[in-house]
């Protein structure tokens, strides 16, 4: 990680191999959210507590949310009497009995009891959100349009918000040692380019601040690295600074090349929503692999048009890829999620996959046609609009599908005023091993239900091993499962699904006997040596015009202090989430680990290319327009060949020796 700070503590999370020392004996990551509403205040939301967390399973837990006040400080509304994070307790649960040795109660008293009972297990704390990005619910549960990441990141008229910025990042600081964290993880969605995107109700917002937002976010990051680390070495605590990323190609479009990793310790990638009602294409929530049928893929023409290569970008394998144009894989966890998306009136497709279930009534924000979303009884995890009607999107914890998929109505069902007879028809299972995605489809009501399970979450694990990818993150803990055969359901009978722990346990018990995850960026050793020479992409485009195609400028600065030779070249990898087609001039593409489409996953991670220099003068710049058709992250592994002799780059291994030619 990048840090202006000397004499930060690293090791006390790192080995000397640079790989972050982790709990219960796990070799990856095992990442889980953990919602402050599900706190038992309404009995739709449940109850899961600290206690509830599979504590011996984990590495990592992440508190959802705290959120940017207007002050532009973090807060859970701490000073709220009932308080979820600090002042409500639950004297009925004996396993939730408060530790008297803080001085707050409610969740952050229990996560600190229990992380006391399982040391090595890091607590984080998650700000944002998809509904507190750009503001925030008050104490009083309304919403408070105060701008949130995009007001406190960036200024009205697109100038980085410093102020806001050190504002927010010293309250980041405080808070984490307040409350016992052991850092932040930034779910700021989203910073982009792009129009309207993100939250509906925040666009106001982010619109006329589009072209500041990168350097808002860069600008963020940078400093949240320096005043965590400033906290590291006063306390000898080292405090880790994450993010929840995106994995959406039109996202990213508008996300520059995501220099902000260099200050992250690792990212965890919303691997999900991938497919959902916004619009009226039926598919996987998340699936792990293209198949080549992705019918909104197809809608664009994008395995026909050859400008994509044959790419299909909608799926974990790619989402993954883009990140790893910047980071080693080690520093880089995929998410599953332990929710189910879904539509009602399907048409075609593979029993609903891949078909069609389209309206022109659609929410604030989304263009027709969308989605029907599946209802009732098949999306009891529904959010609600800001005038509070339910949207109806077939969000549903895993273990409410799976009582569906067994034909159970759970005892739970009677808090949202269910009965049995409400489960009409039968809902079959089917799985499909190309997309590593199973669903369940009602064929009496054409509702199709994506979901998760142990076979699908098999093969995401070995998947995940094999590439050396730093593990798993899941949203959220809550919606995990286990089978109790001695609780009675609304059908009479004993036995029925239970919030639980058999997808998280299933990830750890492979990562336990997992090879140690990928520590190193470049896959061959890189030179010894270093020069001063820069790189980096600049002069990103707006919008859909500016991002189709996507045309940087690769900007190069010989700051050696010496005259770069005529013949001198520079090496740099992209990664294969675009195609092997960048262009620009003196540019040769030299080799790539992937050709071809990506239906079953892709075959390696970069593209190597070539740069013929001019000579340069000590000082000089070297300007050249790129263009590529999909989003990338980096490039990185940058290597200078002069008069024979290779070196790396200064700014990517500020810690080797300066070399000479």
């Amino acid at each position: 990680m990048v840090s202006g700070v000397a004499n930060v503590p690293y090791c006390l999370a790192y080995d000397s191999n640079g790989r972050e020392k982790l709990a219960n004996g796990l070799q990856r990551r095992n990442i889980g959210y953990f919602a402050n509403w599900r706190a038992g205040k309404d009995p739709k939301q449940g109850t899961y507590l600290a206690h509830n967390i599979p504590w011996k399973q984990m590495t990592h837990i992440n508190y959802a949310f705290a959120h940017v006040d207007s002050n532009n400080t973090i807060s859970v509304n701490a000073d709220a009497a009932d308080n979820e994070s600090t002042k409500l307790t639950w004297p009925n649960i004996p396993e939730a009995a408060m530790d008297p040795a803080y001085a707050y109660q409610g969740h952050f008293n229990q996560l600190n009891k229990y992380k006391k009972l399982n040391p090595g297990v890091k607590t984080l704390v998650s700000i944002g959100g998809w509904a507190e990005t750009g503001g925030y619910f008050g104490a009083d549960g309304k919403r408070v349009a105060s701008g949130g990441f995009y007001a406190m990141t960036t200024n009205a008229d697109g100038t980085v918000n410093t102020a806001g910025i050190n504002a927010f990042a010293d309250s980041v600081a405080a808070f984490v040692r307040q409350y016992g964290f052991d850092g932040a993880d930034i779910d700021y969605e989203y910073p982009t380019t792009m129009e309207n995107s993100g939250n509906p109700l925040d666009w106001s917002f982010a619109t006329p601040r589009q072209k500041g937002l990168q350097a808002g976010y860069r600008e963020l990051m940078r400093v949240l690295r320096d005043k965590l680390d400033t906290a590291a070495v006063a306390d000898g605590k080292y405090y880790q600074l994450t993010a929840a990323v995106p994995a959406s190609g039109y996202l990213l479009r508008g996300m520059e090349s995501y220099q902000v990793t260099k200050y992250l310790d690792f990212v965890n990638v919303m691997s999900y929503d991938l497919h959902g009602t916004w619009n009226e294409f039926v598919g996987p929530n998340a699936a792990l692999f293209d198949d080549g049928k992705d019918g909104e893929l197809a809608r664009w023409s994008v395995y026909t048009d050859a400008q994509y290569g044959g790419i299909g970008y909608l799926n974990t394998d790619w989402a993954y890829r883009y990140y790893r144009g910047s980071m080693p894989a080690g520093r880089i966890n995929v998410g599953v999620p332990y929710y189910t998306r879904g539509w009602s009136n399907v048409t075609g497709g593979n029993h609903g996959l891949w078909g069609t279930a389209s309206t022109n009534t659609c929410p604030p924000g989304v263009e027709a046609p969308c989605g029907i979303g599946a209802k009732g009884i098949d999306n009891i995890w529904f959010d609600v609009d800001e005038k509070g009607s339910v949207e109806d999107a077939g969000s549903n914890p895993m273990w409410h599908a799976k009582n569906l998929e067994k034909g159970i109505a759970g005892d739970y069902l009677k808090d949202w005023g269910f009965t049995a007879a409400d489960i009409v028809g039968k809902y079959d299972r089917y799985y499909d091993a190309t997309l590593v995605a199973p669903w369940l489809w009602n064929d009496s009501k054409k509702v199709f239900l994506s979901t998760e399970d142990e076979e699908s979450m098999r093969v995401k694990a070995d998947w995940i091993i094999k590439n050396g990818i730093g593990g798993a993150m899941n949203w959220e803990l809550a919606g995990d499962y286990d089978w109790d055969a001695n609780r009675t359901n609304l059908n009479g009978t004993k036995g029925q699904y239970v919030p639980g722990a058999t997808l998280t346990t299933l990830l750890a018990d492979k990562f336990r006997s997992a090879t140690p995850y990928g520590n190193t960026r470049a896959k061959t050793a890189m030179p010894a040596q270093v020069l001063d020479i820069t790189v980096e992409l600049t002069k990103f485009g707006l919008g859909d015009a500016g991002n189709y195609p996507i045309a940087p400028t690769l900007h190069i600065v010989n700051n050696t202090g010496l005259k770069l030779p005529t013949g001198a070249k520079l090496t740099f990898q992209y990664p294969v989430s675009a195609p092997a087609t960048m262009a620009g001039s003196g540019l040769t593409i030299v080799s790539t680990e992937h050709t071809g489409n990506t239906i079953g996953g892709y075959k390696g991670d970069f593209t190597t290319v070539d740069v013929a220099l001019p000579a340069m003068a000590a000082g000089a710049v070297k300007d050249i327009k790129l263009d590529y058709k999909l989003p990338i992250s980096g490039p990185s592994n940058f290597v200078i060949t002069v008069n024979g002799k290779t070196f790396a780059t200064k700014q990517e291994f500020p810690q080797k020796a300066v070399g000479a030619w």
